[in-house]
């Protein structure tokens, strides 16, 4: 039997050099086809496979090997098992018995960009055969009994190897790395979950954001360099940088599917505090800075992208809200550095990043928030909740400000004003008055159809509510006798909707202050 000779030979070996690597290099490819021919025709292979501890014999030609090329053959040895064999028990042998992890956590040189490669690609294979029986066999768990006994995953090396490759320079690692994580967040394993949202495997969340946060500078400086340098080279560079982001917000989107709630929320206020806060919304300012690293149309393109892409409720619903606010209401302490920069009271100066919200400092370390009371009407009115506050820039609404863009804005600006609203990248924009007046139109009609990700309450509380949802409202308000049928059809002053609108604008607004004060804590000096 082949196999047996192959594994005898194996044994007697107690150094791997020179001389005998391509020995050894052979009968590790070998082993692996004969392995994977004999799971599906003949299970004595395997069984031997299993008597001979040959898995152990693995890692002890790895340990004893001086050759990269070694280690090669063998991390393609087992990624090769792992993929190819098909019966349960062959797999929950490959995972047991620790070998799999001690391969995991070996010391390779990934100096050597090849080795890399085959690691990745070993860590992949081994997340592809992932479910809520196998992913066990790779956790290690301790029991805690308070307040409750349960088990608690105190080590994944998995998971935590192979985000260390996140943010790898070469693009093909990061997009296995990915795979890997979306295998394991969609196994659905409860303890695997909370071990991934806990500390400091969470930082792995903020740190996505902050490397889509550079990526989007990045494009915003392409964007504006443009101009200077019009060749075919810097379109194609620009293409496939937004290319790039958008795939991040599709990785997003794919992190947010799999269920995990505290990874959800996780990026909403990731997304929020490093990217939309400090500068998405500081760029739409009338009289913003040129200065700014991310320009207007570029921030114009990313929220489209992300109320596109990325489909968080919360995170289209606290945008949402903000828009009926002032920019400069969000001022922070003079003091706060983000990304270097230090923030000042002047809204035109680079140094500052105001936020979205009616935040204003009161004293040092201390913010309040003007949050509105409940609406006297349907509509919220945005001027109602300004700040007294005398700032050296206009008191446009976010919303505002678009519309501004429609109307008196360049080319740009317009589309991507309009396409903001209809959260759609397919608007065409014109300065002709007329022409801007019909394009707002279809965005608001295209904004009725596509954006699910908003409560109802909230396109009420925008004006953007359509006629036939109002009066299914009315209808509905009126069946179950909230007032006066008649009034609840033919009047828009319903209490009720004032109420749910008001408290739903409340909800969001609490949760920017909150959001905004985090802000301030972690990048106060």
């Amino acid at each position: 039997m082949v196999c047996r000779y192959l594994t005898n030979q194996l044994q007697k070996v107690q150094i791997v050099n020179d001389v005998n690597k391509d020995f050894v290099i052979e009968a590790l490819r070998s082993i692996a086809e004969l392995l994977t021919y004999g799971d599906q025709h003949d299970s004595s292979f395997f069984e031997f496979f299993m008597e001979k501890q040959v898995m152990g014999e693995f890692i002890r030609i790895l340990k004893i090997s001086k050759t990269v090329t070694v280690s090669l053959q063998l991390l393609q040895t087992i990624s090769i098992l792992i993929q190819n064999l098909r019966r349960e028990h062959a797999i929950y042998y490959m995972f047991s018995n620790e070998h799999v992890n001690y391969l995991i956590t070996y010391s390779f040189d990934f100096r050597n960009e090849e080795l890399l490669s085959y690691y990745i690609s070993f860590l992949r294979a081994i997340s592809g055969k992932l479910n809520k029986n196998t992913i066990s066999l790779l956790l290690k768990t301790q029991g805690v009994s308070v307040p409750l006994f349960y088990e608690e995953v105190v080590s994944f090396p998995l998971y935590v190897e192979a985000i260390r490759f996140a943010f790898h320079e070469e693009s093909m690692v990061r997009t296995a790395v990915r795979a890997i994580t979306l295998n394991v967040y969609h196994v659905g394993d409860e303890f695997v979950n909370k071990f991934i949202a806990s500390a400091p495997h969470s930082d792995y969340f903020s740190n996505l954001v902050s490397f889509f946060r550079d990526q989007c500078i990045n494009l915003s400086k392409l964007f504006s360099e443009r101009p200077k340098n019009p060749c075919s080279e810097s379109v194609s560079a620009m293409l496939a940088k937004v290319d790039e982001i958008e795939d991040n917000l599709y990785y997003f989107s794919d992190v947010i599917s799999a269920g995990i709630p505290v990874v959800g929320s996780l990026i909403t206020d990731n997304i929020l505090q490093l990217l939309i806060l400090p500068l998405l919304f500081p760029a739409l300012q009338i009289d913003a800075d040129s200065n700014l690293k991310i320009g207007a149309v570029t921030s114009l393109y990313l929220l489209c992208c992300i109320l596109r892409i990325v489909k968080i409720k919360d995170l289209a619903n606290t945008i949402a809200a903000s828009l009926l606010y002032p920019l400069e209401t969000f001022a922070a302490n003079s003091e706060v550095k983000i990304n270097g920069y230090v923030s000042g009271n002047n809204c035109a100066n680079e140094s500052e990043e105001p936020l979205v919200d009616s935040v204003t400092p009161v004293n040092a370390g201390q913010l309040c928030v003007d949050i509105p009371n409940k609406a006297t009407s349907s509509q919220v009115h945005p001027g109602g909740i300004i700040a007294e506050r005398d700032f050296s820039c206009s008191h446009l609404s976010l919303r505002e400000t678009l519309l501004s863009y429609v109307t008196d804005g360049d080319d740009a600006r317009a589309l991507g004003s309009l396409s903001v609203l209809a959260t759609l990248l397919q608007t065409k924009g014109n300065n002709d008055e007329v022409c801007v007046t019909n394009l707002f139109s279809i965005a608001i009609f295209l904004m009725n159809i596509y954006i699910v990700e908003l409560d109802e309450s909230m396109l009420d509380g925008l004006g953007i509510l359509p006629q036939r949802k109002q009066h299914k409202k009315l209808l509905l308000q009126a069946l179950v006798g909230e007032g006066s049928g008649e009034e609840q059809l033919f009047s828009f002053e319903s209490g009720s909707a004032r109420d749910s609108i008001s408290s739903e604008l409340d909800g969001y607004l609490k949760k920017l202050k909150v959001l905004f004060s985090l802000f301030i804590f972690l990048y106060s000096p």
